[in-house]
């Protein structure tokens, strides 16, 4: 199988999977039960979300593993079992995945702030090494990490996984728009500055999910591709922007709006196409849809 980046360097768009988390509370997860707790407990449940992708048209599929650190694991008191939870990650969703699917192992944020001294950079990039060395001896062919703020812990994850496994390493940033209009992190850095520093750190593609549906991901993608005209650039945005009725978040973009914006994105410079929260396999056929007929 190609690696991703020679893929599209050949000049292919992907298509990536979408959301995990409903799906998972669909077949049962409950609130303050571990997600990532299942691939040891309920493997089939979660080889069903990654199968249901794959047949939806994905060129690639993501791990259940986004909260897999051992910083994360350790409030369920499963530290201990961190190397073995991801390493079931990634051999589930290979299984899933077939020899010319890629699998993308999920690395989300620690949820511990480095200015704050909670614990150091060392000990952050160790729980880092550990997840994607794990994700990589269960089948993963590039590490995505995914969903941050802090370009500092951005950059530790990027570094743990490019020198400690051989996987193709994608980084993604979650920006919001602010008051004045701007695309920010909630550590206020704009998709301007990341592009160098995890290029810098070992990234072979960079992105942004989260945080906006695909439209407002439109001109997230325009400020990376002006601030470096060649790294390949992945977006997974949310099927809109979340609403809350009745105590429970409802996300509104049906798959054909999700749809109706991937020219554009094309245009604006993306190389991988694919969904976040509220997202589901029907979003990524229609997307798949899309670029084939684009393609054509």
């Amino acid at each position: 199988m190609k690696s991703i980046s020679s893929e599209l360097h050949a000049g292919k768009i992907l298509i990536s999977d979408g959301a995990w988390g409903t799906f998972l509370h669909d077949k049962g997860l409950k609130p303050g039960e571990c997600p990532e707790s299942w691939n040891l407990t309920r493997p089939d449940d979660v080889l069903d979300v990654a199968r249901s992708y794959i047949l939806a048209g994905a060129d690639m599929i993501e791990t259940n593993s986004f909260g897999g650190s051992r910083f994360k694991l350790k409030h369920y008191g499963l530290a201990e079992k961190t190397a073995e939870i991801n390493e079931a990650a990634a051999k589930i969703s290979r299984q899933a995945a077939g020899p010319d699917r890629h699998v993308l192992g999920s690395v989300g944020p620690t949820g511990i702030i480095l200015m704050m001294g909670e614990v150091s950079a060392q000990e952050l990039y160790d729980a880092f090494k550990e997840q994607a060395v794990a994700l990589e001896q269960g089948g993963a062919d590039a590490i995505i990490v995914e969903t941050m703020s802090d370009l500092e812990e951005a950059v530790l994850a990027v570094k743990a996984a490019r020198e400690n496994t051989g996987c193709e390493v994608i980084c993604t940033m979650t920006f919001e728009k602010t008051i004045n209009g701007e695309y920010k992190t909630m550590m206020g850095i704009s998709p301007a500055e990341i592009p160098e520093k995890l290029i810098d750190a070992g990234a072979d593609i960079i992105g942004s999910n989260c945080g906006n549906g695909t439209k407002g991901m439109i001109e997230i993608a325009k400020e990376l591709r002006q601030a470096n005209p060649h790294i390949p650039i992945l977006i997974h945005g949310n099927a809109g922007i979340p609403k809350y009725l009745k105590g429970q978040t409802v996300f509104n973009e049906t798959p054909e709006e999700t749809a109706s914006y991937v020219s554009q994105l094309i245009e604006a410079g993306v190389n991988i196409i694919g969904g976040c929260c509220g997202t589901t396999p029907e979003h990524i056929r229609q997307i798949a849809e899309k670029i084939h007929d684009l393609s054509r």
